[in-house]
């Protein structure tokens, strides 16, 4: 039997998942979504009493959207929790190294190229992240050994250069200008099945890897000497998470845009309702992630209905205010 923590934000994230392929400019009552779904995906008979169109926007247009921006945001969260725990900072989140300015260069360079299908954007933001990711890493190193303070520096100065050149890139590409403004603001650059069967597989993979890393960061949390000492090998172990939350990261970015936020206030909602252990923080954020990415695209969807916001701009400007607050309680702790 699930645990309460599991049981309600998985109720949450099914009924956010109902509402967004509900939901819409053609509003489709979610008793014949779910029939539809039902009679599509597991050929169960219901009567067809509904418009045929409802069955072509739920099925080739809404039900992909809505899965990849549920696997989005689970994987923005569950990067995000690991970020805090390997940094031991609650204001840590999935694009502190350097992946969302990669994926940003990537996608947009990709775009440059008067040759480069559409399909292939997310390709290239993939290629952007982990190249960045793995650059940082390596000018992180000393030695054997990747300081984290040396890390985050490492990471803010080539995510400087890589937003340098995108911006460059952009300008000399006014033809793309509102396709790499949308994706850098969280628009996907490419819709249909097609994004989630690609993404599904290197998501899995990604949500299996975090979830290997809850107890190594459960004991990271004494501190790098401490967890030597009891006998954890920290230096393959940081590089065991930083791979792990990149490649999530990344996967995330590259099919649906840069979106802020999510891997920032979802982990320390749910650190703030349930506890640190990361053993359940991780899980718990994926879930909870998934369900506040699918509310923020509902948003961005009906706010100016038929028209559709970038979801970023939507996450952005309810995470700032929460962003800062969190900054404030944190200087409110340090301070007593």
């Amino acid at each position: 039997m699930l645990e309460r923590p599991y049981l309600l934000t998985l109720c949450l994230l099914v009924l956010a998942f109902v509402f967004s392929v509900a939901l819409g400019a053609v509003f489709i009552p979610p008793g014949t979504a779910l029939r539809i779904a039902a009679n599509r995906i597991l050929s169960l008979g219901f009567t067809e009493n509904w418009p045929e169109y409802f069955e072509t926007i739920l099925v080739e247009i809404r039900l992909p959207h809505a899965i990849l921006v549920a696997l989005t945001g689970a994987a923005l969260a569950g990067s995000g929790a690991t970020y805090q725990g390997l940094f031991r900072n609650p204001l840590a989140d999935p694009y502190l190294i350097g992946v969302a300015s990669g994926a940003g260069l990537g996608a947009v360079f990709f775009m440059a190229l008067p040759w480069m299908g559409q399909f292939l954007i997310p390709a290239g933001a993939f290629l952007g992240a982990l190249g960045t990711v793995m650059v940082v890493y390596s000018l992180a190193r000393v030695g054997k050994m990747v300081p984290l303070t040396t890390l985050i520096l490492a990471g803010v100065a080539v995510g400087s250069f890589t937003t340098a050149m995108t911006s460059f890139l952009m300008l000399r590409s006014n033809r793309q200008l509102q396709h790499a403004l949308s994706f850098l603001l969280g628009g996907s650059p490419v819709a249909g099945w097609d994004p989630v069967r690609i993404a599904l597989p290197y998501s899995a993979v990604g949500f299996g890897l975090l979830l290997l890393t809850g107890h190594a960061l459960n004991v990271l949390q004494f501190g790098e000497e401490q967890a030597q000492q009891l006998g954890l090998p920290v230096e393959r172990v940081k590089f065991f998470i930083i791979i792990a939350s990149s490649l999530t990261a990344a996967a995330a970015v590259s099919f649906s845009g840069v979106i802020g936020f999510i891997g920032l206030i979802v982990p320390h909602l749910v650190r703030m309702l349930w506890g640190g252990d990361y053993r359940q923080l991780i899980p718990l954020s994926m879930l909870g992630g998934g369900c506040t990415l699918l509310a923020a695209d509902i948003l961005a969807r009906v706010i100016l209905a038929p028209q559709s916001l970038p979801v970023g701009i939507v996450t952005a400007l309810f995470g700032a205010p929460f962003f800062l607050w969190i900054l404030r309680r944190a200087k409110q702790e340090v301070f007593w």
